[in-house]
């Protein structure tokens, strides 16, 4: 899921290591000079055995800083017993028995850039003579699964251990929590790096013991969670799971690789069934063969071929149609059906862990509901208020809110499986979902719905790590019509509504508060003393309104790189008529501070006043008529915006420095400089979005491909450096 440009041109495959190759084990193929252009941070370190490290990476010369990481001559790159274990996001867990030499060489290699490598060498030495082991390994669990751990202490009378899940004593609901006795019970979808080298992808999570009578004792170990949506799923298999076209691989140097993504939905179209997913899913961006008279088109696989190890799945489904995204008329979808082969698929168009209920702490499966859809701006306004789900092939079930709706977005693709020429499709109108952990790369193709009535809204296809985008599921269906009928697809599923119940669970309620917070922003020396300046020049204008209890100064949640007078409001007050900027100076309304500061306040002063109201939220309800107001000032600009360097998308969303206005998002590409953002545009208030470059087709993570040498027992998820999965 990310954007445009040369960024997503960067699927040269950094070198496939020993269990894809067949070179020898930890060989790297490019380096002439094992440090040139990537540093390792620390570049050195000492740690006890069974100890654990977080590495970091900088790539010089790449906007794409996503790195893999391997250990020098350890069984299949990413470690084994002797050398110990690294994550795909840079954490290093020490051997509990010293391996000889005591050091170990942690290789960071660009994926833009296969020239590009760096390292870092760990030394290890006894520690104390108490020794923590956890003899279980590195681990895989299914999401909502349980797995006991258990440690072994010498050298110490006293057995006690605390367990630990990514450094935090008894875990998280989004990381996975673990008992004092050490049952791990998995979170119930796949943790998503969100910061770091390889922000975006699916993540290991860390688990740890360490010695209640020395802390400096201890063994950590990997542990992958895995969705059930990956599996192979029999005969009359749901939906949103794991799937691809039979020719979703390529051959690099002689290693195969391949791809993968989701097999969303059922519709219905005449008297066939078909499965609805991505062109760049199902037919290879625009690159596959559809049904021809008696010939059936492309086959569809349940795994897809990145599940496989490679081998072909059974055949699910075939062929049948796709928006050619190279030379279809606008509005542009990322769309494709494939007829179902009777007996392989659910009729009923049943989708893993989207039913209404929940049994014994786990989801049930169920359809979404049939025929009816909505537009993205009744998904956004009550009673549905925006809130959304899907399930998808990477991280399963998982829940989020619209962040804005009517988006531009320009997406670059390349045909096939990391091979093949590269082309870009402008989209208008999209839906962006607020992301952080609610897709990640191969969950394109999933079904995106309202959480309260299941009722499709998106299709999903593209992201970064902090959006989400959707194809509107009306532009979708009216763009596969029947080439000879012109009728248009309906959804298969329920004749009632009913909320996706999984929502409600721990687990995902938890991703979801973790989308929807907003990190304090603190504004500079230099920009608090501007608008200071000018909120005392306009003070007594502010505090003549009646509703104005105090004026303060903070920053701008609209534009985090700028300040903002504060205006905070009497007790009952949810907005003021005040002007949404001052002498180039943002506003922002705070409404329940519980001090009783009254006039203008300090920036102390502020800082205590906002700390006593209630935090401000990533998105706020929006009239229709807001929206409406939005939408005319969006069309008008669009076009002249989206032609600016650095912009890479602009929706309708809604303000956070005035809660219930609407505002024009401009999408920016992370580390590209740009035009200054204005405060206002015809009277619209302005929000700014950063992030990496949205893409389609393939993720971030380069490492995901899958390939056809056997997979380690327990690595079966970070095997070796593989291109990526399909988004």
């Amino acid at each position: 899921m990310r954007r445009t440009y040369s960024h997503f041109l960067c699927l040269a495959l950094i070198p496939l290591l020993a269990a894809c190759s067949g070179l020898p084990a930890g060989t790297v193929t490019n380096p002439t000079n094992p440090s040139n252009g990537v540093k390792v941070t620390p570049g050195t370190v000492t740690l006890s055995k069974g100890g654990m490290q977080a590495f970091s990476a900088t790539v010089s010369g790449e906007q794409d800083q996503s790195v893999f990481w391997e250990i020098t001559g350890s069984t299949n790159g990413n470690g084994d017993a002797a050398h110990g274990f690294i994550s795909n996001a840079g954490v290093y867990v020490a051997p509990t028995v010293l391996p000889v030499p005591p050091t170990v060489t942690i290789m960071a290699l660009s994926i833009a850039n296969s020239e590009l490598s760096g390292s870092s060498t760990v030394t290890l030495q006894a520690g104390s003579s108490t020794s923590v082991a956890i003899p279980q390994g590195p681990s895989q669990v299914n999401t909502f699964g349980t797995i006991q751990f258990s440690a072994n202490v010498t050298g110490n009378a006293n057995q006690q251990v605390t367990w630990q899940v990514n450094g935090v004593t008894g875990g998280a609901a989004s990381t996975g929590a673990i008992s004092t006795t050490g049952l791990f019970t998995a979170p119930n979808s796949v943790p998503v790096l969100t910061t770091g080298n390889n922000s975006g992808q699916t993540s290991e999570v860390v688990v740890t013991a360490i010695s209640q009578a020395d802390s400096t004792a201890s063994d950590s170990v990997l542990v992958t969670i895995v969705p059930p949506q990956q599996n192979a799923q029999g005969a009359n298999s749901p939906l949103g799971v794991s799937g691809s076209n039979i020719n979703a691989s390529s051959t690099f140097g002689g290693v195969t690789a391949c791809c993968g993504g989701t097999l969303g939905s059922l519709v219905s179209r005449g008297n066939n069934l078909y499965i609805l997913s991505n062109n760049h899913v199902l037919a290879d961006s625009d690159a596959a063969t559809i049904t021809n008279g008696q010939t059936p088109g492309d086959a569809i696989t349940q795994p897809g071929l990145i599940d496989n190890n490679c081998s072909i799945p059974p055949t699910v489904a075939n062929l049948s149609q796709f928006y050619n995204l190279e030379t279809g008329a606008p509005p542009t979808i990322d769309a494709a059906l494939a007829q179902i082969i009777s007996g392989d698929i659910d009729p009923t168009g049943t989708i893993l862990q989207l039913g209404g209920t929940n049994s014994n702490g786990m989801p049930t499966n169920g359809p979404p509901h049939q025929g009816a859809i909505l537009t993205p701006t009744q998904a956004m306004a009550a009673p549905h208020n925006g809130l959304v789900a899907k399930s998808g092939r990477s991280t399963g079930l998982t829940c989020s809110t619209i962040f804005a709706i009517n988006a531009s977005f320009s997406v670059e693709y390349q045909k096939g499986c990391g091979t093949g020429a590269t082309f870009s499709a402008s989209y208008t109108n999209q839906v962006d979902v607020n992301n952080s952990g609610f897709s990640g790369e191969g969950d394109s193709g999933s079904l995106i719905v309202t959480q309260d009535t299941a009722d499709p809204v998106a299709l999903l296809f593209a992201g970064s790590t902090t959006d989400t985008v959707g194809n509107p599921i009306s532009q979708v269906l009216a763009g596969l019509p029947d080439p000879t009928t012109q009728e248009t697809p309906v959804f298969v599923g329920a004749t009632a509504t009913h909320p996706v119940a999984a929502c409600s669970l721990p687990g995902p309620q938890s991703g979801m508060a973790e989308r929807m917070a907003l990190q304090k922003v603190v504004a500079s020396g230099q920009a608090l003393s501007t608008a200071v300046a000018i909120r005392d020049a306009h003070a007594p204008e502010f505090l003549a309104y009646p509703e104005v209890q105090a004026v303060g100064v903070g920053a701008s949640y609209d534009n985090s790189t700028e300040p903002a007078i504060l205006i905070f409001l009497r007790e009952g007050q949810a907005t003021a008529n005040v002007p949404a900027q001052v002498d180039g100076v943002r506003t922002r309304m705070i409404a329940g501070g519980s001090l009783a500061l009254s006039g203008a306040l300090s920036v102390l002063e502020s800082s205590m006043m906002e700390q006593s109201a209630a935090a401000p939220q990533l998105v706020y309800g929006v009239s229709a008529a807001e929206i409406a107001r939005a939408e005319k000032v969006r069309a008008a600009h669009t076009d002249e915006w989206m032609r600016k360097m650095g912009v890479q998308g602009v929706g309708i969303g809604s303000s956070v420095d005035a809660p219930g206005e609407a505002a024009l998002v401009i999408f920016l590409i992370k580390g590209v400089p740009h035009d200054p953002i204005p405060q206002l545009i015809d009277g619209l208030r302005t929000r700014v979005r950063v992030s990496d470059r949205i893409r389609a087709g393939f993720g971030q993570n380069r490492r995901r491909g899958g390939c056809s040498a056997p997979v380690p027992e327990k690595r079966q998820t970070t095997t070796t450096l593989q291109p990526p999965q399909k988004q």
